[in-house]
């Protein structure tokens, strides 16, 4: 067996087949890919599954095979054309595909084989530390989630979390620290993302103005579309959200161009900051739908 990018991704031959491959995906899944130097597509699919195969780190390995130096699996398999990638687990074939494919298609299929052997207990320590953060105990929460970071440094829930304590215990500058920290490979993620909008409205909040003094102003004068958007900025701020969602709604009525479409803007940022199935999020968004389409 000879190690070729890593301790996850080697160069297989016939005579270690049994072993590298179906001893081996008993544990973990397998990927073989059968390609040969001359072959153009090939050049292209193996840099892609070793890239996918190395961020996966040991959930899935790889196994490269040369057809031309290494025939008989090929042959056995019955490989026709390359290049071709088998996946194996717990010694069957259970997925793979021929010719090249674009890295997203090849990291959606690794993906999914990675999920095969599940996540070693962290998605149960991540429940019990959002539990605990729920129940006031953030700084026990933030242990865990710094546990599992050390386990997966780019797992989003996790880092989500890490920022959530920090808005746990109102420090926004410490929260939009680590915000702004946040690896590259995780930093749009939609647990990420919501969490920036969250940050948005906090700051927000800081500034907002009283909401009875707001509702007056926008009775006295609706036409005042700065006094609306204020008193939304008020009303979530007071945790009415719906509220808020529903001022905003009537501010892009009214002048939708406002202010440089900001009626939208934050809109957009409130739903983020929202959970994805949440019913304000998703009622809110089928209604500004109406109203952009009108």
């Amino acid at each position: 067996m000879e190690l070729t990018t890593n301790d996850y991704i080697i160069n297989g031959t016939d005579a270690g087949f049994m072993e590298d491959v179906i001893a081996t995906s008993q544990q973990v899944p397998v990927i073989v890919d059968f390609w040969a130097t001359w072959c153009g597509p090939c050049k292209t699919l193996g840099p892609a599954l070793e890239a996918a195969v190395t961020k996966a780190n040991g959930k899935v390995r790889l196994v490269k095979i040369d057809v031309d130096k290494q025939p008989q699996f090929a042959a056995q398999l019955r490989v026709q054309s390359i290049p071709t990638v088998y996946a194996f687990w717990q010694g069957q074939p259970v997925d793979g595909f021929q010719g090249a494919v674009p890295p997203s298609q090849v990291q959606e299929f690794v993906d999914k084989l990675a999920a095969l052997v599940g996540d070693d207990g962290l998605s149960a320590a991540l429940d019990a530390a959002d539990e605990m953060l729920d129940q006031g105990a953030a700084a026990d929460a933030a242990e865990i989630y710094a546990a599992v970071l050390q386990e997966e440094p780019e797992n989003a829930r996790a880092y989500a979390g890490l920022i959530k304590t920090h808005l746990a215990a109102d420090d926004l500058d410490a929260a939009e620290a680590a915000l702004n920290g946040a690896p590259a490979a995780i930093a749009t993620a939609p647990e990420i993302e919501a969490l920036r909008a969250r940050i948005d409205l906090a700051r927000q909040a800081a500034s907002a103005g009283p909401v009875d003094e707001l509702r007056t102003a926008v009775a006295a004068d609706p036409a005042n579309l700065q006094a609306l958007f204020d008193l939304a900025t008020a009303l979530h701020a007071a945790g009415d959200v719906q509220g808020a969602v529903d001022a905003l709604l009537d501010l892009f009525r009214k002048d939708r161009n406002w202010n440089d479409e900001a009626a939208k803007t934050q809109l957009f940022t409130i739903f983020e900051a929202l959970p994805a199935k949440d019913p304000i999020a998703l009622a809110g968004r089928r209604r500004l739908s109406s109203l952009i389409f009108a």
